[in-house]
């Protein structure tokens, strides 16, 4: 077994929380941004500095490629994101690149033979939140493999025509265009030139703290379905309005709400949010006369899913004399990493003797897409208290070095077996 040097995995994480500070411990790193290059910066400069070639493609993903002795042209690619949410943590996505800059390193100056060529890998516009949607630029480099109910969602002309959400001036294709790493488009990652993808993250969730594990094996990501609610009634004066007399189109929705409750919490295991909401007029002296709302359901059991979607297609037609609508906005089903990949992360940490468990991933990431595409599978973090997206954001330097031995020891697996 092979062990990465935990202070310089360390000194990593130290030194990007400086790239798009926020003072509050935390950072706003989107992408294409001024702090972003500087992140991309350091990854040439330290990856070129242990031998590596590092060059982008058209969307602005960088590689840093490490030669392997030659006896294979495919290659194994470690692969996350470094932009972040706005006052989003130093461990979101990051930590994946550090990660790999980390085995790299730990490859190259202990002089550990591989056949294979290993890269690092950013991949731009994960988080999607100066542009969107998330998971952008792996959308893109994927599209053809991707089933046609999620592709359809990612047509290329509106990606790139995505407005900043900051400056409606200004589209991505316009910011990417002037971005130093944009390269060519024969450089994107593909199926003939590499073997498999991992993607080591933090878990976001506070399964594996509470159990006391110090890795996560992911089989998966949850298949999911997004909805949106309206809910239309008449508008009329706060004050003169008697109350028999209204048809209050948020008080209909939050009937709604609890119906929907009723009839989802008796599946076990499925997660649902309903995160956005908005009403009109939305002004404190009128009945508000529409409400809409939306509803995100995920779960393993793409049966469960068909079942969420029939409840939320086959809710009453009026409530509270507000007339009720449903339109599914756009489903996924479960996507499912590669077994062998799997397999080899289960070996490392039992090699390592450390303390794991198989969890899904609730949230979406690049390696969604990419399982599409190639042979991949996730490593997980522990996350302090579960938080993510925010400055509170936290892992323990002693778990994200446990779980970057499981990414090196896996990756050499991969490299000696194959997949």
């Amino acid at each position: 077994m092979y062990f990465v040097d935990k202070e310089r995995l360390l000194d990593k994480i130290l030194t990007y929380k400086h790239f798009g500070d926020d003072g509050k411990g935390g950072i706003t790193r989107y992408a294409l941004s001024k702090e972003d290059l500087m992140a991309r910066d350091e990854f040439k400069r330290r990856m070129e500095n242990i031998g590596c070639d590092v060059y982008s493609d058209d969307l602005a993903n960088m590689y840093a490629v490490l030669k392997g002795n030659g006896k294979s042209d495919k290659r194994i690619v470690m692969a996350s994101h470094c932009d972040s949410v706005k006052n989003g943590g130093n461990y979101d996505g990051i930590l994946g690149v550090l990660s790999a800059m980390e085995v790299l390193e730990t490859v190259a100056t202990q002089n550990i033979e591989h056949d294979h060529d290993l890269v690092a890998m950013i991949w731009t516009n994960e988080e999607g939140s100066l542009y969107p949607p998330a998971i952008m630029c792996s959308s893109i480099v994927t599209n053809s493999y991707l089933p046609e109910e999620i592709r359809k969602n990612y047509d290329l002309d509106k990606l790139l025509n995505s407005h900043s959400v900051i400056d409606k001036n200004v589209t991505f294709k316009m910011a990417l265009d002037k971005f130093p790493y944009k390269g060519k488009i024969e450089n994107r990652i593909n199926p003939k030139d590499y073997m498999a993808m991992f993607e080591l993250h933090i878990e976001q969730g506070p399964i594996l703290e509470e159990n006391k594990k110090d890795v996560g094996v992911v089989p998966c990501v949850l298949g999911m379905c997004n909805f949106s609610i309206k809910t239309e009634g008449v508008a009329n004066h706060a004050g003169t309005t008697p109350m028999k007399k209204r048809k209050d189109a948020l008080f209909a929705m939050a009937k709604v709400l609890l119906l929907i409750h009723e009839k989802l919490d008796k599946f076990d295991g499925l997660v649902y949010t309903t995160g956005e909401i908005s009403i009109h007029p939305n002004v404190h002296t009128v009945i508000p006369d529409e409400c809409v709302m939306s509803l995100d359901a995920r779960h393993v059991d793409d049966k469960v899913i068909d079942e969420v979607k029939n409840i939320l297609n086959n809710l009453p037609s009026t409530i509270e004399g507000c007339k009720v609508s449903t339109k599914l906005e756009w489903d996924r089903k479960t996507t499912y990493f590669h077994k062998t990949l799997v397999g080899y992360v289960e070996g490392a940490c039992k090699e390592l003797g450390y303390n794991y468990q198989f969890i899904n991933s609730g949230a979406g990431h690049d390696a969604q897409f990419a399982a599409y595409m190639l042979p991949t599978t996730m490593i997980f973090v522990p996350s302090k208290d579960g938080r993510s997206h925010c400055d509170e954001e936290y892992s323990d330097i002693e778990h994200c070095y446990k779980a970057c031995n499981v990414l090196l020891n896996a990756v050499l697996r991969t490299d000696e077996k194959g997949v």
